[in-house]
């Protein structure tokens, strides 16, 4: 099979095959915990500018379909496995992962030590890499991958956002109307929306606050997506006019972080953040470890909102990070994970009723007024 090559900004070089499309790709190189859900990782919008290093041995066992896709396409930058199955067994398998990352250009490798790879990003911190199948030269690809973007000042949500409104499939007889701001929409968050019965709005990024007003909505979310925050500043007037409306809000993500920024606060880069679905989360209200899965490389400073009238609810176990916060006499709250999964667990799958909850609050208030 044809050689591919990863090389890293540090000058770490590793070969192995081409398992994907010819070419070759860089960005920012990361690693993911996950041992299942290669598909949803692939397609989940947040991964936009990153090449993805699994760290689970065996990749593409079940192959790929139609059905477990979280956008409708692909958006890592590459892909970088220890060994890619190219004979799935399963009987939802509609195509190998290889076909699948040759038919949507996504340039990957295997055949190379993703614990050596992952042991140097939890050192070393995330680092600029590009998988090649075309330039053989060591320092030719060391230096491209120097060359290319940092991940700090990039902003890819106008990439993946939605371009125009739509309409998400609305349940029958939906309780509540909502507008999903899409930055990077996993389709499972939509999907769980529906079920709470909310028929869902989805609008691009770049929404002004009056386009939201004037569909009347009983919730407003705010999606994950990929990213420096910080460099979003176009998002923070609407989110800031919706906090003064207050209607309620829900953000995950880069939602989560967004909301922090309109709230007067600031996001600083993680070393090499958090992706997979085994990331420990404590609920300080209840007391409780969640089990979460994760993907972000940034996180709330939680000293920038020390005057705001917030509630941290949420801490990261590995690193006493911020994972969720809630306005004290505001109906807002975000955390900084995904509830939806998909994949990982189902822990905190309570988020969406606490959102349903705060809609019917406001609903009734409008009632009353």
């Amino acid at each position: 099979m044809k050689t591919a090559i990863l090389a890293m900004e540090d000058g770490s070089v590793f070969t192995g095959r081409a398992v994907g499309a010819d070419g070759e790709s860089a960005g920012e190189l990361v690693f993911n915990t996950s041992m299942t859900g290669y598909h949803e990782i692939l397609t989940a919008p947040s991964y936009a500018g990153q090449i993805v290093t699994m760290t689970c041995s065996h990749i593409g066992n079940y192959g790929v379909n139609e059905t477990d896709v979280e956008s409708e396409n692909p958006h890592v930058r590459g892909f970088v496995m220890r060994e890619c199955c190219f004979e799935p067994s399963n009987w939802r398998a509609t195509a190998s992962l290889p076909d699948y990352l040759k038919h949507h250009n996504i340039v990957a490798i295997d055949g190379v030590d993703t614990r050596h790879i992952t042991r140097l990003l939890r050192t070393k911190g995330a680092m600029k890499a590009i998988i090649s199948t075309t330039d053989k030269d060591h320092a030719s690809l060391v230096k491209k991958a120097r060359a290319s973007a940092d991940m700090a000042g990039s902003d890819y949500v106008r990439d993946v956002s939605v371009k125009a409104p739509y309409e998400w499939n609305a349940p029958t007889n939906p309780k509540y109307r909502v507008v999903a701001i899409d930055y990077g929409i996993k389709r499972n968050i939509l999907r769980l929306l529906e079920q709470a019965g909310c028929a869902i709005t989805v609008m691009p990024a770049t929404v002004a606050a009056d386009e939201v007003l004037a569909l009347d909505p009983d919730g407003v979310f705010l999606s994950n997506g990929p990213g420096d925050p910080a460099a979003l500043p176009y998002v923070y007037p609407t989110v800031r006019t919706l906090i003064k409306q207050k209607i309620p809000i829900f953000g995950i993500c880069l939602g989560h972080q967004i909301l922090a920024h309109a709230l007067g606060g600031a996001t600083y880069k993680l070393k090499f953040g958090h992706r997979g679905g085994n990331q420990p989360v404590y609920h300080e209200e209840t007391g409780r470890v969640e089990i979460t899965a994760q993907n972000h490389g940034f996180a709330v400073d939680t000293e920038s909102l020390a005057d705001q009238d917030i509630q941290f609810s949420h801490v990261h176990l590995n690193d006493q990070t911020c994972s969720g916060m809630c306005h004290q006499s505001l109906p807002l709250f975000s955390v900084q994970y995904h509830p939806e999964s998909s994949p990982g667990p189902h822990d905190s799958r309570y988020l969406f009723e606490k959102f349903t909850a705060l809609m019917d609050a406001y609903k009734a208030g409008r009632s009353a007024a």
